[in-house]
């Protein structure tokens, strides 16, 4: 323990280490740290130390009234409450006796004399009257997830009863094997922990979760009246926006929404993977605008922001902190902040697993910018993108570069989609009559099963313009596939 100790010392304070003098007596204000480390991440307290790291140690004979003060104090109600458990420690450093406190993250909102307080930074702040903060606080020490509150008096039949069956027609394309589309409206959102009841209240009803992915924009108003996503675009004049939206609708409007806004002004160029395109642009900020839906703090008052300025790009949304600090690729972990908003957007296509889509995203915007993001998972999250698209005139040559690129690559996938078109057209043909896959393959030169079914019959499925002759096993060896009003 003396070496893990050093080490804190010459580290200097920080979130998670204070030093006090301490030199005859457990200072008052060492209550103070003790609250603010509970209420944040935890700490380490180490007593005969300046400030500057200095080691001065405690005065041999006044250790057993720093103990004793401490055990007492630290038991007593009235100066930390509720009540913690904790030992002071003693080890020598330097011929110095140093005493030290190992303080825990803990599941309670703790109070040092009737106060609150929180740790941030270096500094042990008071955050009693801060209404705000202190919700939050509480929100961080409960184990539930705000996007399970319950709404009662929310009759399903009210919700955007389209919107779910648009998710139930996606996700059964994504996976044949989903059954969604077998359950009414109750059942598909119960299973997806959309309505649920709560058996200490006994209410039931449908989740903020619910609301917020298939309510009307009038509902989310009412129970998510801060829920805001501002988008904007500050170049050429940083005072003031080129351009500026605010969404305040479902989030499955809001990703297609925010995404059309980012290719109004972002560039797109051309970037092979292999012999594969792949659009860098709608690849990041897919993920990015995703992932802020879907682990956004709901019960926070920030709005979710993303702005587009000369040298960078700001995303930033009121959190939750699971890592708190940077995100590198060496520390990512799948966490779901909001599992049951991530489940209905990993069934449509539109998110990752946490821990899949932030390698990717490093890995593509330092193809996209010339620069890797900087993540940080703090009480706001944020992705800062550094970029040269506007700032310099090389950057404005490598935009209008990508502007001529991205319009070539218009024309190839004009051409493109010219070829789908007529194989499409004559799978319809072909499909007058029944015919499996590997018959309305046997007409055309592709040899991957996989994409020529993603490609052209899911689309032609998803479009009602074929069906398969065996509805109710869309996976049996001997489906076929018939064109619908053939006859037309």
């Amino acid at each position: 323990m003396i070496e893990q100790i050093k080490k804190l010392i010459a580290e200097g304070e920080n979130q998670k280490v204070e030093f006090k003098k301490a030199k005859n007596d457990f200072p008052n204000d060492a209550f103070q740290t003790i609250c603010a480390f509970l209420n944040a991440d935890g700490g380490t307290l180490i007593l005969g130390v300046e400030n500057d790291g200095t080691i001065i140690g405690v005065n041999p004979s006044s250790i057993d009234k720093i103990k004793t003060k401490f055990v007492t104090s630290i038991n007593n109600s009235e100066i930390i409450n509720p009540i913690i458990y904790l030992d002071i420690n003693e080890i020598k450093i330097e011929d110095k006796i140093i005493l030290y406190v190992i303080v825990p993250n803990a599941s309670n909102v703790y109070r040092f004399k009737s106060r609150i307080y929180k740790r941030n930074h270096e500094s042990d702040v008071d955050i009693t009257n801060i209404r705000e903060e202190v919700a939050r606080l509480y929100l961080l020490t409960d184990n539930s997830y705000s996007e399970n509150q319950i709404f009662p008096f929310l009759p399903i039949e009210e919700l955007r009863l389209d919107l779910i069956a648009k998710v139930k027609k996606i996700a059964k394309i994504n996976n044949v094997n989903n059954d969604w589309n077998d359950l009414d409206t109750k059942e598909f959102l119960r299973r997806n922990k959309l309505y649920r009841r709560n058996y200490t209240t006994n209410q039931e009803g449908v989740t903020l979760a619910g609301v917020l992915l298939f309510g009307t924009d009038e509902q989310i108003a009412s129970v998510a009246p801060s829920f805001k996503f501002e988008l904007a675009k500050c170049v050429d004049n940083p005072e003031r926006y080129d351009d500026r939206i605010t969404l305040q609708t479902n989030l499955l409007d809001c990703l297609e929404q925010a995404s059309a806004f980012i290719e109004k002004h972002l560039p797109s160029p051309f970037y092979l993977e292999g012999t594969q395109r792949i659009d860098l642009r709608n690849n990041i900020f897919r993920e990015i605008i995703a992932n802020m839906l879907v682990h956004k703090e709901y019960s926070g008052a920030e709005p979710t922001k993303l702005i587009i300025k000369k040298n960078e790009i700001i995303a930033e949304n009121s959190n939750r902190p699971h890592i708190r600090g940077l995100i590198t690729l060496e520390n990512t972990e799948n966490f779901s902040k909001n599992p049951n908003i991530v489940r209905i957007f990993r069934a449509m296509g539109y998110v990752e697993d946490f821990g899949t889509g932030i390698p990717k995203l490093f890995k593509y915007c330092s193809a996209y910018t010339g620069f890797a993001p900087i993540i940080k998972d703090e009480n706001i999250f944020s992705i800062t993108l550094p970029h040269e698209f506007f700032s310099t005139t090389i950057a404005s040559e490598q935009v209008k570069k990508n502007r001529v690129q991205e319009k070539g690559s218009k024309i190839q996938d004009r051409v493109q989609d010219r070829v789908q078109d007529r194989v499409q057209e004559e799978i319809l043909i072909l499909c007058k009559t029944p015919k499996s896959l590997k018959e309305i393959m046997g007409n055309f030169k592709y040899k991957s099963v996989d994409k020529f079914r993603k490609n052209y019959i899911n689309v032609l499925l998803q479009d009602g313009r074929l069906e398969r002759t065996q509805t109710d096993k869309p996976t049996s060896k001997n489906q076929k596939y018939i064109a619908k009003n053939n006859e037309g």
